[in-house]
């Protein structure tokens, strides 16, 4: 079996297309980057609408498969902006009405959680799925992947680039503070708040926002990151002692940072917990992860209409029922 991927969630617009041995055979997108400012949904989605034809057609030409060897179509059904979540949904229909295909959307958070699984050979992690939107620590329970805590404000990611905007970093600002992070020398005290098993982020937000000017920029970087990733790894230590498991896979956009992967990978050593980390290419938003989670519902019987096909930009991991573990 042979899936095309539709990701369109946020900035990137993305298309894999993956055989049902997880062998990724085109990669492609495009994403929405600013010079100031952040992301406005309006302007994405039209962005995405102008390059979704190129995007195809290269994952296409890539692949070297013709659409009479696409099997499968699926799209990320959410969470996500809604505007940009229309426009790829709205290809995968018309992709699958034109060429008679089965159609599948998946859970965004889901499709991160699986491609990371089955490139990093693990079947039961700890999980810490950390984005832009989104922040969670998810474990497998009781065929649902039950969230033993998140963010209850903002997602890691926006944090970094909200601040990142606030001194002028353009979007997104994460991989440009990822490198200030270890040019910083001295650490400021900023807020940290983790309440019971969950985090919140505004009030460091607001607190590193008023000192852009009054410090140096690299220390500053580097305080927000070393405390909102203490507080992540404070918070997923505490889930990993009860819930038992033996391993830790990090995934989402913000996994690609240097700085979380020597925190967390420092905690798991601590705990004798073997760290995991999905490989760069599938980490961030990415077609091929939409591919491979159509794939593995698809198999195992899951089908839709066309009316299911609605997008729901707050679709939670938790209400997955996972029916193939």
């Amino acid at each position: 079996m042979i899936c095309l991927g539709i990701e369109s969630t946020a900035h990137t617009f993305g298309i894999g297309i993956v055989d049902d041995k997880c062998n990724v055979l085109a990669n492609e997108k495009m994403a929405f980057v600013t010079e100031e400012g952040g992301i406005k949904p309006g302007d994405a989605a039209e962005f995405h609408l102008k390059n979704a034809r190129g995007v195809i057609e290269s994952a296409l030409e890539k692949s070297g498969k013709s659409w009479n060897e696409i099997d499968l179509i699926s799209f990320s059904q959410g969470p996500g902006l809604g505007p940009c979540l229309a426009v790829g949904a709205t290809a995968a229909r018309a992709l699958s009405l034109i060429h008679k295909k089965p159609l599948l959307g998946v859970n965004h958070c889901v499709a991160h959680i699986e491609i990371g699984k089955k490139l990093c050979k693990t079947k039961d992690p700890l999980v810490v799925y950390a984005s832009g939107a989104n922040t969670q620590i998810i474990g497998y329970e009781s065929e649902k992947y039950r969230v033993f805590g998140e963010t209850l404000d903002t997602g890691i990611g926006n944090l970094l680039d909200t601040f990142g905007r606030e001194m002028g970093l353009g979007f997104p600002a994460g991989p440009k503070i990822d490198k200030m992070y270890f040019a910083g020398k001295k650490y400021i005290e900023l807020p940290y708040t983790v309440k019971g098993m969950d985090l919140n982020f505004s009030g460091l937000l607001t607190a590193a926002k008023l000192k852009i000017g009054k410090e140096n920029e690299d220390d500053l970087a580097y305080s927000l990151m070393h405390t909102a990733f203490a507080m992540l790894t404070e918070v997923t230590e505490r889930a990993l002692a009860h819930t038992g498991k033996k391993e830790v896979l990090l995934t989402g956009g913000v996994g690609a940072s240097k700085a979380l992967q020597k925190m967390l990978g420092e905690m798991c050593g601590g705990q004798k917990a073997k760290f995991l980390i999905t490989p760069f290419s599938v980490a961030c938003d990415n077609g091929a992860m939409i591919s491979w989670q159509g794939i593995v519902e698809f198999t195992a019987g899951k089908k839709m209409e066309l009316e299911e096909t609605r997008t729901n930009q707050r679709f939670r991991t938790d209400q997955v029922e996972v029916n193939w573990l």
